[in-house]
């Protein structure tokens, strides 16, 4: 009799088994050489253009930060020159002095140009050459490559020279932009425009205005001064005119009496 073989529990491997992994096995080397192909023909066709616009990337980089580092170290140097020249005023070399402003009011950088600019017009005007300096002061005013809060008061130091001259409507045109709560300059160009709403007879918005100002902490003390008592003279209540009670102080309490003090 026969005996039948042992069972080991694993099933015999089933027919084509073998033939379908080497199938996919094959497959998978056809994918991957058609991509490595694909990869190849990609880098062929774009390395250059690619390679050129990292190239171009790089140095527009370098080209910036060399033209930021070269508008930086010349803002310097100017600046040096306009404390410079600003010593020199202080020290009484005026000669000097303004042959540096003047340099630098033709080539320095804005910020600087504004700043000799303005300062050659305030020299003029304290020379007593007040055409030259109002003339000197619009240019500053209409320079539109000038940081605008140096063509602001410019344009305030402008009028304030030629008020006397000028009609009352061309003031309240020129500096009621200025004349805002918020502008820094809202006290001094306020100021002119509640002039001018005076020699038109409009107290009531001279007034206005100058209650307005007097009442602005960011004002200067000395203006919101002179603004309360303009304001008070005109039947506007502009707050107290008091530096202690303004800031919420108290004022001094009364001395005691003295111990020796008869009784």
């Amino acid at each position: 009799m026969a005996l039948s073989p042992p069972n080991s529990g694993s099933q015999p491997p089933k027919p084509g088994s073998r033939e379908d992994a080497a199938q996919d096995g094959f497959l998978r080397e056809v994918d991957e050489a058609l991509r490595e192909e694909q990869m190849v023909n990609a880098l062929k066709r774009y390395a250059r253009p690619v390679g050129l616009a990292i190239t171009v990337g790089l140095v527009a980089l370098g080209g910036y930060l060399y033209w930021d580092h070269t508008q930086k170290a010349e803002a310097a140097q100017w600046s040096d020159r306009t404390i410079i020249a600003m010593d020199r005023l202080e020290a009484g070399q005026f000669d000097p002095a303004i042959k540096d402003l003047e340099l630098i009011a033709r080539e320095g950088s804005d910020g600087n140009r504004a700043v000799a600019l303005m300062q050659l017009a305030a020299i003029a005007a304290q020379q007593g050459k007040s055409d030259e300096a109002a003339k000197k002061f619009a240019a500053v005013a209409a320079d539109e490559k000038l940081p605008q809060p140096f063509r602001d008061l410019a344009l305030v130091r402008q009028v304030s020279i030629q008020f006397d001259s000028m009609k009352p409507e061309e003031v309240i045109a020129k500096l009621k932009p200025l004349a805002v709560p918020g502008n820094a300059y809202f006290g001094s160009a306020g100021e002119l425009v509640g002039m001018a709403y005076l020699e038109q007879g409009k107290p009531d918005q001279a007034g206005e205005l100058f209650a307005k100002i007097g009442k602005d902490q960011a004002v200067p003390a000395t203006l919101r001064s002179r603004m309360r008592q303009l304001a008070s003279g005109l039947g506007y209540d502009a707050g107290i005119d008091n530096p202690e009670l303004e800031t919420g102080g108290e004022a001094a309490p009364a001395a005691a009496p003295s111990a020796a003090a008869p009784k």
